[in-house]
């Protein structure tokens, strides 16, 4: 095991996954806050489509790159520590797996039909887009507990790290 690798990689998991999840608390507060107010008509604020100039993908993917990075070599480097520290290795890999499972099958079927509604071509009742949008920020607030997982058990590998020879 390098130690030096091993650090370096948990500096990057612990920066990339307090950002995820500082910008993802912003992005379910402040723009899922706003969109999600009053639907149909707070549709209009989805920041998705030709309409709004940045899409949120363009932030969490590369991000999302650096995070893999992260957790991936942090999880080889450390493939030797002891069994405790190992533990929190793999916490990160799996919670970043389980929202890179969830985000394309549950969420971007969900953003369709949020999208959709937002320019009225959703062929249901707006009772039922109100039922998808509460929905979607349950569902978003599990992703944002997910993503808490993810740093609190890097912060605690690296914190591990710091404090015994490994």
């Amino acid at each position: 095991m390098s130690t030096r690798s091993l650090r370096v990689s948990l500096w990057i998991s612990v920066l990339s996954w307090g950002i995820g999840l500082g910008a993802k608390l912003f992005d379910l507060l402040v723009v899922a806050g706003a969109w999600s107010a009053a639907p149909p008509a707070s549709l209009a604020l989805l920041p998705y489509g030709p309409h709004f100039p940045i899409n949120p993908g363009n932030f969490f993917l590369p991000l999302s790159v650096l995070m893999l990075i992260g957790v991936l070599v942090a999880l080889i480097s450390g493939w030797r520590a002891p069994s405790e520290l190992r533990l929190w290795l793999w916490l990160p890999v799996i919670m970043f797996l389980i929202i890179w499972a969830a985000t394309p099958t549950i969420f971007w079927p969900m953003n369709h039909d949020l999208y959709y509604g937002a320019i009225g071509k959703f062929s249901r009742s707006d009772a039922e887009l109100a039922r998808l949008v509460r929905r979607w920020i349950a569902f978003d607030w599990v992703r944002v507990g997910v993503i808490a997982i993810g740093f609190i058990s890097s912060v605690r590998a690296i914190s591990m790290l710091a404090t015994r020879k490994v």
